[in-house]
């Protein structure tokens, strides 16, 4: 069985969807020849932590830590102030930042390129190299953000001619919050050219999107393959438990950008102009939640249908998914996020219940749900199409009949993906 070192940041007990992918990769890729060796800091600063994750890491799995340098108080001002650090890509809105925000964006951007995680760096090459030497071990995989993590990957293919996979779970220069960081001229040439050595230096790109796949193949000529996230349950079988309510249920963070105040005004109309679907609808909001959010929610009348609840371990989660009757897919209007495919999407898909999803044109997800028919895209504009849609699952919960007849979502479970992921390390060692 041939190693392969995986560099990540995130590891249990961190919480939220960026620890999954590697904590599944690594469970499946021995049944597929591979051995995976993961190296991560040893006291690490998570914004979200998720001690449950931490029973799911395989027993025989071989972890190797180094201690890391970062400005973690800068990273706590941020956690406090907008719920994940700005690694994470929560970045309050613009005009909602005070001054201390700001000076503090000015620093990250610019003292701190391509992260506050740079520190870890120099003393992980030096690490690593003799490591890999011993270990005979002739192939990484860095998977950022943070960004520092590709430059690990970066040094030691130059110092040691090594196998080197780059796995982008967020883009780079071009990720939504990017723009706010409030660049000096020299900073933002700093990024864009750290970001193209990356790209025409590692012998293979992994991104989780459709969109930052395109967007990377017009900056580099090394192949560039889509692996995106999953799920890794068990499939909702048909004597769950469904919640009595007509309950709309979203999972995850709900900040400031992702407000969805033309899904707030259908449900005020439809509750207004319908006794019984008032009754029976229920709105249940998962996570953090911005203020912006739910000023919005108390300004259309739903406060009263309203039920929230805070961070939940990700079995809890997993839970809730299942007995809802409809699943919430949210994303920001822009361009800037189409390429942005939620980690939760693939977890609704094996609830079994029908995603409503509002977002950007042209949203990856549109691809995955059209492959899927898991659920139905709406564009924030398309207000008189989403109420009658509301309107149908509403009428087929009334019937007792509201499902959702979904395919190939197998080709989203994480061992499924793992067997993409070995075939691309195999392909280098023929």
């Amino acid at each position: 069985m041939k190693k392969v070192l995986i560099i990540t940041y995130y590891w249990p007990p961190a919480g939220g969807p960026g620890v999954q992918r590697w904590l599944k990769f690594v469970k499946y890729l021995p049944e597929f020849g591979v051995e995976p060796v993961v190296y991560i800091p040893e006291n690490p600063t998570y914004p979200l932590t998720d001690k449950s994750l931490a029973s799911e890491v395989p027993e025989n799995s071989k972890i190797v830590q180094k201690r890391i340098f970062e400005p973690y108080s800068l990273a706590k001002i941020f956690s406090k102030k907008n719920t994940e650090t700005i690694s994470s890509g929560i970045i309050a809105k613009e005009g909602k930042q005070n001054f201390l925000q700001k000076m503090m964006l000015y620093i990250r951007g610019n003292f701190f390129i391509p992260d506050a995680r740079k520190f870890w760096i120099k003393p992980s090459v030096k690490f690593l190299k003799r490591f890999l030497k011993e270990q005979q071990i002739t192939t990484i995989i860095t998977t950022g953000p943070p960004h520092s993590l590709h430059l690990i990957g970066l040094q030691l293919k130059k110092d040691l001619n090594i196998n080197w996979y780059a796995d982008f779970r967020d883009p780079w220069t071009q990720i939504g919050y990017h723009d706010k960081l409030r660049l000096s001229k020299s900073s933002q040439k700093k990024h864009l050219a750290l970001e193209k050595e990356v790209l025409n230096t590692a012998d293979h790109i992994i991104t989780t999107s459709f969109t930052t796949r395109a967007e990377f193949q017009k900056k580099t000529t090394r192949p560039v393959t889509v692996i995106t996230n999953g799920f890794d349950l068990k499939t909702a079988e048909n004597d769950v438990q469904l919640d009595k309510k007509f309950t709309f249920s979203h999972i995850g963070s709900l900040l400031s950008g992702r407000n969805p105040e033309n899904l707030w005004k259908c449900l005020e109309e439809l509750i207004s102009e319908n006794k019984e679907f008032a009754n029976d609808f229920r709105l249940n909001l998962i996570g953090a939640v911005s203020e912006d959010v739910l000023d919005s929610i108390k300004f259309a009348g739903l406060e009263k249908h309203l039920r929230l609840q805070k961070y939940v371990p990700h079995a809890e989660a997993i839970e809730l998914q299942r007995r809802s009757q409809v699943l919430l897919l949210i994303e920001i209007d822009s361009q800037e996020t189409k390429g942005i495919i939620p980690g939760k999407v693939f977890e609704y898909m094996a609830a079994k219940r029908p995603i409503l999803a509002l977002g950007p044109a042209e949203w990856d997800i549109c691809q995955i749900l059209d492959e899927t028919l898991a659920g139905t895209f709406f564009r924030y504009s398309e207000e008189k199409e989403l109420k009658s849609h509301i309107l149908k699952l509403y009428s087929q919960f009334k019937e007792g009949r509201l499902e959702v007849e979904s395919r190939n979502i197998q080709n989203y479970h994480r061992k499924a993906l793992t067997a993409n992921l070995a075939k691309l390390l195999k392909q280098t060692w023929l």
